[in-house]
Order: C-alpha cells, then sequence, then structure tokens
C-alpha cells in the first residue's frame, strides 16, 4: 500500500466524487486547490454540467478514460457504492476527504488491491508535502 504522499506524488489524473459548484464547500475548495496545482481534476457530479469551468460527468463510468485518483466527497453510507465503481473502472487509489470513514469501503478496497485513504484532506496533505504536479 502506498502512503497518502505517495499516492498525490504519483497522481496526475484525480475524479472527485461530489464535486461541488459552491466555492463555500471543501467539495469545491479543495479540487480546485489540487487543479491551479497542476492536476487534471475531472468532477463527477450527475446535477450540474460543470465545477470551476471544467465539465463534469454523471458517474465514474462516464469518464472513458483513466484516473490515478478517485476522491470522494459523499456521505460515509456512499463510500461503498463510490469504491464498487472505482474498482470497475480500474482505478487504483479511493481517498475519502475529512470526516469520511467506512470500514465496508476500506475492506473492498482492500480485498481488490486499492490504496486506500480516508478520513484526511487532499488539499492539507498536497501542501504538508509541498507537492505540485506540472506538466
Amino acid at each position: 500500500m502506498r502512503s497518502a504522499q505517495q499516492i498525490l506524488a504519483e497522481a496526475s489524473v484525480i475524479a472527485v466524487v461530489g464535486a461541488s459548484r459552491d466555492a463555500h464547500k471543501p467539495a469545491h475548495t479543495v479540487p480546485l486547490q489540487m487543479l491551479q496545482h497542476g492536476w487534471r481534476i475531472i468532477p463527477v457530479n450527475p446535477f450540474v454540467d460543470e465545477v470551476f469551468g471544467v465539465p463534469t460527468v454523471p458517474t465514474l463510468a462516464d469518464i472513458g478514460e483513466p484516473v490515478d485518483l478517485v476522491n470522494v466527497f459523499r456521505p460515509a453510507r456512499d463510500a461503498v457504492e463510490v469504491v464498487r465503481q472505482a474498482i470497475a473502472v480500474e482505478a487504483p487509489a479511493v481517498w475519502l476527504q475529512s470526516g469520511i470513514v467506512s470500514a465496508e469501503a476500506r475492506r473492498l478496497a482492500e480485498e481488490a488491491g486499492l490504496d486506500y485513504v480516508e478520513d484526511r484532506c487532499l488539499a492539507v496533505e498536497r501542501a504538508v508535502g509541498r507537492l505540485t504536479r506540472r506538466s
């Protein structure tokens, strides 16, 4: 299993499940910060057409290209289904944001060989590691 820092350092494309248009929500500010630091963000939200100027897709299955990391901004009760979708699209890693914990999601991810992080903030880990992604 890779560490949170390794997962971020090795990722280029991050699918953000639950990305929000609301500029006051972490589900907007965190992926926007990652975008500003060079990661490619694919917002996954079936209810809006775009987030921070990037077109959304309704589900992970609709992305149609490999992603390096699935970042989750959904309640813990939704984490198991998101992990199932991540497994189906062969994502190598799933990251549940701060405050989101699911023993069942962890079990599924680990059984499928996915790297798994929960209850940690992508943006905080990026800042602590002083990570940027430049193409």
